[in-house]
């Protein structure tokens, strides 16, 4: 592979370790407001009376702005600068976040989260080029690369805790209204100490048609999934939308293999390694999604836990993904080739998957949900740690940025997918199973949460399928032996960091 500038530049900026405290910062906002969100989302039903059906464009209206703009924000940082493009997406963050603070319906509301979507698409990719070309020597980088993957699994516990104490004490609106602190400190400390090479701004055209088109198709596939519960799988609107996203999705791939300058150079997603991790990632995250939409009413509604206590209860989940990222996957991936970390830690994550089809009314935390999300949380850290780094391992310095991009675009997408399809499959189940045993239910309310848990255990009964299809990807996909960490391994080219903790549920 070539060297580079970014490579060999022998100059390090001495403010670069106050930069990379205002970097993690701002992914700490996201990841934070991601949690809080699910956390808060039954009381901001509640209060702007947001149907059941509805009730996921709250979490898929962010997913899907985010994951289908993930490319665009990642384009602009190169063209317009990755400091201005990281200082835009903080100020239109918190912007988003006060007027879904301030919504008095939930039109406002789902507005404001697909505006937050919109943001975090430029804030995201600017953050992570920002450190790889701020972060140079392979030692540093690998510091960083923890230092912030750390912090970043940090505010996914921050945000259980803190979403439940703004529910319960304050208002489910804080939990929108804290990001704003937040922002405000990482800008202004990004304006004076973030300083970025000029040299690494790449000036190509904007390829607008595949950004049309990538959207509009993506879109196209999620409302697919979301109007399948109400309308049915072979219902014609349905049907059409998903001709739609495929026809708008394929046209996409064609566009982007005559384009000079396109978003996303098809040579970065036909490599077996990278598309391999794409795809077991993206698998990954739609059974993670739907699971912590489930379990958060579960505990909520059935098991009647507090905001807190629902906060709470999530704590050892991110304390599992945490150990399995850094001192397992991180600990490892040096020593043994990704697969072999890929495969069983998605295996171990659909054991876990597997426990919570067990639940019911009277389910013990202890003994039953407990192990298994310590489970899940400890095979996706283990997994995910290696396929972030593999994700821009040997790419050329050219299209380390789109790579890096296209492993939260996986992600974000996978997201809204898993939210959207273990919905429908939950509320179909919920129905079928209030119909069938409606002549000998003994009390319409123990029918109707006995429903709710039968609909929760058949779409995670999906969900550990799922799992069990991204660990064979992985096994059987993904032929790279153990990662060097002086090697080309995040950090070839700009926008090659990635961090070190699986994005909860944004």
């Amino acid at each position: 592979m070539p060297e580079t500038a970014l490579n060999k530049a022998p100059y390090a900026d001495p403010r670069r370790w106050k930069a990379l405290i205002f970097i993690a910062l701002a992914q700490l906002m996201v990841v934070l407001d991601a949690t809080i969100v699910n956390i808060a989302l039954p009381s901001a039903q509640a209060d702007l009376h947001i149907s059941d059906g509805n009730k996921q464009w709250v979490i898929t209206a962010y997913a899907l702005a985010f994951g289908g703009l993930l490319l665009f924000g990642g384009r602009i940082a190169d063209l317009w600068g990755r400091k201005q493009t990281f200082i835009i997406g903080l100020i239109g963050f918190a912007a988003a976040s006060a007027l879904g603070g301030a919504a008095v319906g939930s039109g406002m509301l789902l507005g404001a989260r697909a505006l937050q979507g919109v943001f975090g698409a430029l804030l995201a990719p600017s953050a992570l080029s920002l450190l790889a070309v701020m972060f140079t020597d392979p030692k540093e980088r690998a510091k960083a690369f923890g230092v912030f993957g750390a912090i970043a699994g940090g505010g996914g516990a921050v945000g259980l805790i803190l979403g439940g104490v703004l529910t319960e004490y304050l208002d489910w609106r804080w939990t929108f209204f804290v990001n704003i602190p937040f922002a405000i400190v990482a800008a202004v400390g990004a304006i004076s100490v973030i300083r970025e090479p000029s040299e690494s701004r790449n000036p190509s055209k904007l390829d607008v048609p595949g950004v049309l088109l990538a959207t509009s198709g993506l879109v196209a596939l999620v409302y697919a999934f979301t109007r399948a519960e109400s309308d049915g799988w072979t219902a014609g609107p349905t049907v059409a939308l998903y001709i739609a996203a495929a026809v708008l999705l394929t046209a996409f791939v064609i566009v982007e293999s005559r384009v000079k300058a396109p978003l996303l150079p098809l040579r970065v997603v036909t490599d077996r390694n990278r598309g391999g991790v794409y795809a077991s990632l993206g698998l990954a995250v739609i059974g993670m999604f739907g699971l912590f939409l489930f379990l958060t009413y579960y505990m909520q509604i059935v098991k009647g836990y507090s905001p807190v206590e629902t906060g709470l209860a999530f704590l050892p989940m991110v304390a599992g993904m945490i150990t399995g990222s850094t001192q397992i996957g991180a600990r490892l991936m040096t020593r043994v080739p990704a697969r072999l970390l890929m495969g069983p830690g998605f295996l171990v994550a659909a054991s876990g998957m597997l426990l919570l089809t067990q639940i019911d009314l009277d389910s013990s935390y202890p003994a039953l949900i407990l192990p298994a999300i310590m489970l899940l949380g400890l095979g996706m850290g283990t997994a995910f740690m290696p396929a972030m780094s593999l994700a821009t391992h040997g790419v050329e310095p050219r299209d380390a940025g789109v790579a890096s991009a296209m492993v939260n675009t996986s992600q974000q997408v996978g997201g809204a997918i898993g939210t959207a399809l273990l919905n429908t499959i939950a509320a179909s189940a919920t129905t079928a199973y209030a119909k069938g045993h409606m002549a000998t239910a003994s009390s319409p309310k123990l029918l109707q949460l006995q429903s709710m848990v039968h609909g929760y255990t058949a779409a995670i009964a999906w969900a550990v399928g799922i799992l069990l299809l991204a660990a064979a990807i992985a096994t059987t996909l993904i032929s790279a032996g153990r990662q060097d960490g002086g090697g080309a391994v995040a950090g070839s080219g700009d926008g090659a960091v990635e961090d070190a903790v699986p994005v909860m549920a944004h």
